[in-house]
């Protein structure tokens, strides 16, 4: 097999992405996963009782984090968001810090409703808090991080 470079081609180990795209598409792909794996009976244990929306929805993720036919489609809507963003610098920085800022206004929302009643809508419980809490950090922290980096290099 030839390894001498075809005219036209670029090959793929030459491509370069900045930091931050490739981070907004990591974590989109993560969400998406997220997302499939919601509809997955057994890796969404109790999936019998999955609802469309609402508190009473029964299924977990992974036996963890409640999960219903919306908030399933939230995280595949997320990561479609990120792979899309991924494709300039500017949004998949956007993506990362708006995401990160969405995700902290979930969990501050997940702390003030009551989780039994019609307000918990998606529905959330106390690990989706926590989750959200760390998602919301660590998507800010990756966006402001990132893109302070590439300021300072904008050759990269």
């Amino acid at each position: 097999m030839s390894t001498a470079r075809q005219p036209g081609r670029t090959p793929l180990a030459t491509i370069s992405r900045n930091p931050a795209q490739l981070v907004a598409a990591v974590v989109g792909v993560v969400f998406l996963l997220v997302g499939i794996l919601g509809f997955i009976p057994g890796v969404t244990t109790n999936y019998d009782t999955m609802t469309f929306a609402g508190h009473h929805s029964q299924a977990m993720l992974l036996g963890v984090f409640a999960v219903s036919i919306l908030h399933n489609l939230v995280h595949l809507a997320f990561g479609v968001a990120g792979l899309a963003a991924a494709t300039s610098v500017a949004g998949a920085r956007g993506f990362l810090v708006g995401g990160g800022i969405i995700y902290l206004l979930l969990w501050i929302y997940g702390l003030v409703i009551d989780h039994d009643s019609s307000a918990n809508f998606v529905p959330l419980n106390t690990a989706d808090n926590w989750l959200h809490l760390l998602l919301a950090v660590g998507m800010i922290a990756l966006g402001l991080a990132l893109g302070r980096a590439t300021s300072r290099n904008p050759a990269s």
